[in-house]
């Protein structure tokens, strides 16, 4: 294959990887998962597995497009674009990706409800479908200020072993996914079960949980297979952004 050729395959393949990861952001948006310009989503760079792309800092997420995404390396180089990265962003995300070279894609936010149960010590509880669907692919991790510990990227990756999804203690969540559809698969239903637990324990109502072999086939359903989870719901939301924000693709 000649340089040009395998330049303009990468043009094409970086195009596909940066409107899906613009359309995490406009979706992070529709479904108000966003604190301001804080939190990030990354891409892999496909065929280079040592690159990724994320958001500048500063960007709403409603701002975000395909082109406006840093194209960055894991030594922390912005390889194209003019703007400033986020430090913490960059050092959350590299940790995934270098532990987890399966996984293309990595969603972090601040939700309430996601931080509501990162404070709570029994983590997230068996209340709700969603809650079930997720729970055999969580794990979780203490709090430490990314930018200050230095042991904080191994710790990253360690505690997020084989699963998908992660609780940070006292900060958020964090998913993942070999696809676009399949990170925001795991962060829905797992957001979805943050919001519904918060709601019971708020309630003050006796809690009821499913018997123990309608958790185990929802366990099964939800754990990662060999096809990524999502791909029947991507189309409609991809749909839904081009009715609603279909910059995105720009």
């Amino acid at each position: 294959m000649s340089n040009v050729t395998s330049l303009a395959q990468h043009d094409t393949e970086d195009y596909g990887v940066r409107r899906d990861l613009a359309a995490l952001y406009r979706l992070f948006v529709h479904y108000g998962w966003t604190d301001v310009i804080d939190t990030h989503i990354s891409a892999r760079a496909p065929g280079r597995p040592d690159e990724y792309f994320i958001n500048p800092y500063g960007l709403m997420f409603d701002e975000i497009t395909a082109s406006s995404l840093l194209h960055m390396n894991f030594d922390g180089e912005v390889v194209t674009g003019d703007e400033e990265p986020n430090m913490a962003g960059h050092l959350i995300h590299t940790a995934v990706l270098k532990a987890r070279p399966e996984i293309n894609f990595v969603l972090h936010s601040h939700t309430r409800a996601g931080c509501a149960v990162s404070a709570m010590k029994d983590g997230l509880l068996p209340l709700s479908q969603h809650a079930n669907i997720v729970r055999g692919t969580i794990a979780y991790h203490d709090y430490q200020v990314v930018t200050f510990a230095e042991d904080e990227c191994e710790l990253l990756g360690r505690d997020l072993g084989p699963n998908y999804l992660m609780v940070l203690r006292n900060h958020g969540l964090l998913a993942c996914g070999r696809t676009a559809a399949e990170a925001f698969y795991y962060h829905y239903f797992m957001e979805m079960a943050c919001k519904i637990q918060v709601d019971v324990l708020s309630s003050g109502a006796e809690m009821v949980i499913p018997p123990d072999n309608a958790i185990e086939d929802l366990v099964r359903e939800g754990m990662p297979g060999e096809v990524p989870h999502g791909a029947r719901g991507w189309p409609a939301l991809m749909r839904m952004l081009e009715r609603t924000q279909p910059d995105y693709k720009d």
